[in-house]
This record gives structure tokens, C-alpha cells and sequence, in this order.
């Protein structure tokens, strides 16, 4: 009797399916199941039927807007001077100093502001969808009702937050100095040994990656010391002069995956994401 006995992988496979240790969805969803998936296979708010693609409606690998410091964006970015930003707001509790909007805030910002459709983008999925301008990919949305805000070719509901407008007088701070300022690249690599300016804020800590300093404050998620995806993550900014870490969108929000609510870094049980920086 022959008897053909199965390969090594297939008996891994059909071992770890059998005890349930891994779901090859739960393993590789990553940003595919957060609102953040607008192509046709998300399963969020808004989604697009002219491509089955996700990152693309943020990201390219080749021709991308390079007037700030954002990965690899897809979509051309609005002038920092298009923004009102908290400070205007003359509030005596704001110690720390504001930059103009840009680093990864200005990323977020160009979807979250409103003033383009989600599917306008510089290089376009397949070939010959290059627009240095930026243009929009040709499909159908599926989100809210037409009587909402129209913007583009997507209707943003118009009491929704996620459309936060040009207008961030009304937002926490983006582009501030962390604590009011006082850490600098100077400062050795570990945790901050100094004093932020503000004292009300927990000190962060410091590496050097890539001849680069780089800045997070750890929260109770994860390893002390060690920077993760789910700390409260600072960006290095020289708009002031000293070259120094900044509070931006990405330092409480986590793009890529949905995880906690509003795609916060950690969950905000107790009021934790705002409890990791601030000392109250």
C-alpha cells in the first residue's frame, strides 16, 4: 500500500488551524479592517470602487510630495499657511511654542481637512496615472448621504469630526514643542534627564536611529525604554532652531491600525492616552 505522507508545512498549517493559534485574517488584517482601507474591500464609512488598492489612497512608491517630512506621500500636501492653528486662541496655558503645520500633521491633514476628495492622488494605481498636481481616480463612493458637505467626488457628513476643516483652533495643538520645550538632539540617548519647561508633562525618552534623534514618551503598554507603536510617539523638528521633539496627530494616533477607537495608540480607559504625557 502506498501511502503519501503529508509535507512538514502542510502539518504546521493544519496544526495551528486545529488549535486555533492563528486565523491567517486576524495574522495580516493589519489596516485592511480599519476605516483607514478605502478601496473596494474596505468595510469602513467611505469606500471607493475605482480600486481594490489601500495604501495607495495615502502612499506611492515612486513620485511622491516630498514639501514635508512624510513617508512616501500620495497626495499633494496644502501649504502650512492654510491653517489656524491653536495658538490663535491667545490661551495663557499654552507654554510651548508652535511650528507652522506640517511634519506628519500636514499628512494627516490632507484628507482630514477636507478641501480634496480621498481618491485625488499623485500616482495613481496601474500605469500612466502619474498627476504631479494630483488628480482624481476615476470610480464611485460609497459613504454618507448626498446631503452632507460635498467635497470632490466623497460627501464628508458635515457634523462629523473626522472632517476637521482648515480651522485647528479647536483641535489639541499640533506642531508644539513637547512640554513646552527643553529636551534638544544634545541631550544624551536614555530618558530625559532634564527638565521640560512645562513640569506638568512626564519626561520622554531618547534614541539615536540613523544618525538621528528620535523622541517618544513610553506608556504602560509595551517595554520601558524601549520605543513601540504603542507609545505616545514625538517628531523630531528643527522649525525653531534647536532640533527638538514635537506633539503631532501620530503622536496619539496609530494610522494603520484600529485596535482602540479613533485609531489612539493605546486605549483611553481612565483617560490613559492623555494621562501617558500629561501630569494631572
Amino acid at each position: 500500500m502506498n501511502i503519501q505522507l503529508p509535507n512538514r508545512m502542510n502539518l504546521l498549517a493544519g496544526a495551528v488551524i486545529a488549535l486555533g493559534i492563528l486565523s491567517i485574517n486576524t495574522a495580516n488584517a493589519g489596516i485592511s479592517v480599519t476605516k483607514h482601507n478605502l478601496g473596494s474591500t474596505g468595510t469602513g464609512t467611505n469606500t471607493f470602487d475605482g480600486t481594490q488598492a489601500i495604501c495607495v489612497f495615502c502612499h506611492t512608491p515612486h513620485g511622491a510630495d516630498t514639501s514635508a517630512s512624510v513617508p512616501l506621500w500620495n497626495r499633494v500636501l496644502s501649504s502650512s499657511s492654510s491653517y489656524t492653528t491653536y495658538d490663535s486662541l491667545g490661551t495663557t496655558s499654552l507654554d510651548g511654542a508652535v511650528a507652522p503645520v506640517g511634519s506628519v500633521s500636514i499628512a494627516c491633514l490632507s484628507c482630514h481637512d477636507g478641501t480634496q476628495a480621498m481618491n485625488v492622488m499623485i500616482n495613481a494605481p496601474g500605469s500612466g496615472g502619474y498627476d504631479p498636481a494630483g488628480s482624481a481616480l476615476a470610480g464611485t463612493w460609497t459613504g454618507p448621504a448626498a446631503t452632507a458637505t460635498q467635497v470632490g467626488s466623497l460627501n464628508y457628513s458635515t457634523g462629523s469630526i473626522v472632517n476637521i476643516g482648515t480651522d485647528l483652533s479647536n483641535d489639541h495643538p499640533v506642531g508644539i514643542q513637547y512640554g513646552g520645550g527643553g529636551a534638544t538632539s544634545a541631550d544624551a540617548d536614555g530618558a530625559f534627564g532634564g527638565a521640560t519647561a512645562d513640569p506638568d508633562f512626564i519626561k520622554p525618552y531618547k534614541a539615536t536611529i540613523n544618525a538621528k534623534p528620535v523622541w517618544w514618551v513610553d506608556t504602560s503598554v509595551g517595554t520601558t525604554g524601549v520605543r513601540e507603536k504603542t507609545d505616545m510617539q514625538l517628531y523630531t523638528r528643527a522649525d525653531l532652531g534647536a532640533t527638538e521633539p514635537f506633539v503631532e496627530c501620530a503622536s496619539c494616533h496609530n494610522p494603520h491600525t484600529s485596535a482602540n477607537p479613533t485609531f489612539l495608540r493605546i486605549a483611553n480607559t481612565g483617560s490613559a492616552v492623555c494621562l501617558a504625557c500629561h501630569t494631572k
